[in-house]
């Protein structure tokens, strides 16, 4: 029979503790709607801390001893909005993969849910980038991490499937696949070249062939780099004929005499 356990005996700490830590609590959740709508009505970049701690009617030391910076304040903002958008993504892989679809086809589908994630959190990602934080030793909860873990392993299944070949550096390919997402090259697409999120998702063909071509292209030599740079290469090798060249991967020292 098991022991009666009086309740009455638990020791549940401090009172003094227990309030602290429950004021602490509701001056974060404060903190971070106070801040919801002030970016809400002048945007992200337009609100600095001063102006969130003196709407919340909290003193700055108690703003930045929960957020060390914007950037901080930012990535706790994206949180709820994040782990929606890969409780999504997860449905959707275990959706596809039932159906039987590849592992490519399912990297084209998540890129392309990116585009337009990374769109509508643009101005959060761009504080957070702007505080160094997607560059941390130990990002386990920032969005680029996340996303990399996710591309890296579909990359992984679909060469384990034989949807691609073996010896890929999967982790190099993982960032270069993700690194048009990165929040300052997707605002110049979208903002300073004008590109749309139809063009950027899909007319750039983010679908199962967009990860075969794009990982051409990160086969070519330096030297073949150097060429089209300098202007050295000949006017047939463009990035539509090097996107669906078939013969790439080419040893490196074989490609001039190849490709150009």
């Amino acid at each position: 029979m098991m022991p009666r356990i009086d309740l009455t005996t638990i020791d549940e700490g401090n009172p003094a503790e227990r309030h602290e830590r429950a004021d602490a609590a509701a001056n974060r959740a404060l903190i971070l709607q106070t801040a919801e709508r002030l970016f809400a009505e002048y945007g992200v970049a337009n609100v600095c801390m001063a102006t969130i701690a003196e709407a919340a009617g909290v003193g700055k030391g108690t703003l930045y001893r929960r957020f060390a910076s914007k950037g901080e304040l930012c990535l706790a903002l994206m949180d709820s909005q994040m782990s929606t958008f890969q409780a999504e993504a997860l449905a959707r892989f275990r959706q596809q993969t039932r159906a039987g679809a590849s592992y490519l086809t399912q990297l084209g589908d998540f890129l392309e849910a990116l585009v337009f994630f990374t769109d509508r959190h643009a101005p959060l990602l761009a504080e957070v980038q702007h505080g160094g934080l997607l560059r941390t030793e130990t990002p386990l909860n920032l969005p680029h991490f996340w996303q990399f873990m996710t591309v890296s392993a579909l990359l992984r299944s679909a060469a384990r499937n034989g949807e691609l070949a073996a010896a890929l550096d999967i982790d190099y390919i993982g960032e270069a696949l993700l690194s048009p997402l990165q929040i300052d090259i997707f605002r110049f697409q979208r903002d300073g070249r004008g590109y749309t999120l139809e063009r950027i998702a899909a007319r750039e063909e983010i679908n199962s062939c967009y990860a075969t071509r794009l990982l051409r292209l990160s086969f070519l030599s330096p030297e073949i780099i150097r060429m089209i740079l300098d202007g050295r290469h000949l006017p047939t090798l463009t990035a539509r004929r090097l996107l669906s060249d078939t013969r790439l991967p080419i040893a490196w020292r074989d490609q001039p005499g190849t490709l150009s």
